[in-house]
């Protein structure tokens, strides 16, 4: 296994952008990029030799409202424990400042990676609740 460096930090556009785009996730504008990293909350990112090869952030309101996001690990590195390093992270970030009130914790899942977020605690709430949203592009 890979020896990893784990930074609590953003990542930068450059290894945002290597890391999104090796997850097929397609090609992303990078001035846009650049202002969501700016505002988000917290971030994590895993580099093997300088680098990067996971990474994750969290947007929201910072008191009741988390939105993990992000969460990409290089194909090379996947099934590693990387991805289970980087959410932990994440999420003691959202446990030490909740203050004993509720959070709200959500994201979206990648076909196929629901099982790896069930196992840290996240699960689907069909019926009674149902996730939505809608993408505006170009």
């Amino acid at each position: 296994m890979a020896n990893f460096k784990i930074h609590e930090r953003m990542p930068t556009v450059d290894e945002h952008q290597i890391l999104w785009e090796s997850v097929g996730w397609g090609n992303i504008h990078t001035e846009t990029s650049s202002q969501s990293l700016a505002h988000s909350l917290y971030g994590v990112v895993a580099t093997v030799d300088g680098e990067p090869v996971g990474m994750g952030r969290i947007v929201g309101d910072n008191y009741m409202y988390y939105y993990i996001q992000d969460v990409a690990i290089h194909p090379t590195y996947q099934g590693t424990g990387l991805g289970k390093e980087i959410m932990e992270r994440l999420l003691a970030y959202i446990k030490q400042r909740r203050n004993g009130g509720v959070a709200f914790v959500g994201l979206f899942s990648a076909e196929g990676k629901d099982g790896f977020y069930e196992k840290l605690g996240f699960q689907n709430h069909a019926p009674h609740m149902t996730g939505m949203f809608t993408v505006f592009e170009g």
